[in-house]
């Protein structure tokens, strides 16, 4: 039997470009949860929030909310976008990797949803996508 899909909701705001930036963690947060009722999504835990960049890896929350979905706590991620999550070919491999072994079963923005067999290309592409904004 498959396990049922339960989110974890991930919202990040750079601190060093805040001019740049379109939606507040709050935004993100409020809009996930909108659409996790709207779709009936189980959503486990308290929303992830991180205010720091993602172009060098290490980032704390993030990494302790993989941590928490390799315990099984969680097997998807609810974000705003996929540069919510990466902006770094390290921690999108990791990404990349989750989802590829099933780990994470789904990540899913308002505009799209990313399963294991999209872990390749796709996830590939945006995460260099994500990548070309870092300087």
């Amino acid at each position: 039997m498959e396990p049922k899909i339960k989110y974890f909701i991930y919202a990040r705001k750079s601190s060093e470009d805040s001019q740049r930036q379109i939606a507040s963690i709050d935004d993100q947060i409020n809009a996930l949860k909108l659409i996790g009722e709207r779709e009936g999504l189980t959503i486990a835990s308290i929303p992830f929030k991180e205010e720091r960049s993602a172009k060098d890896p290490g980032r704390p929350i993030f990494n302790d909310m993989l941590k928490r979905i390799e315990a099984g706590e969680a097997n998807a991620i609810l974000c705003w976008d996929n540069d919510r999550l990466s902006r770094n070919p390290i921690e999108n491999g990791r990404l990349q990797w989750m989802l590829q072994k099933s780990v994470i079963k789904v990540i899913k923005t308002p505009g799209r949803s990313y399963y294991p067999e999209d872990a390749g290309l796709l996830m590939s592409i945006e995460g260099g996508r994500a990548t070309d904004y870092v300087m």
